[in-house]
């Protein structure tokens, strides 16, 4: 899954929310799978909060301390998204032939 040298950015962070790295070209290894299934996990967990959200913001009877909560795991779920989006992104860069 990566490029020979070159870290994965793992969908996790470690201690005081630093970010954690894979070091590994096996796209078939036990922690690449694990991120990999992490990932989906991530990306489908914001989808069915984009969804939760989008009906809250349209029901008027929606009170603030729920919509508080709301922004809470939106922003949370928003956090795994882009981590998501930097590792995929930077995977395919270095996946990329050079000069063409």
């Amino acid at each position: 899954m990566t490029a020979r040298n070159e870290l994965r950015l793992l969908p996790w962070s470690g201690p005081e929310g630093k970010p954690c790295y894979l070091s590994t070209d096996d796209r078939n290894g036990s922690m690449s799978r694990l991120a990999d299934n992490i990932e989906a996990v991530q990306l489908g967990t914001a989808a069915d909060l984009l969804e939760r959200a989008s009906e809250a913001l349209d029901d008027q009877d929606t009170n603030p301390e729920d919509m508080r909560h709301l922004a809470k795991e939106l922003t949370g779920v928003l956090r795994d998204v882009l981590r998501v989006a930097t590792s995929r992104g930077h995977l395919l860069a270095v996946s990329e032939p050079q000069g063409e």
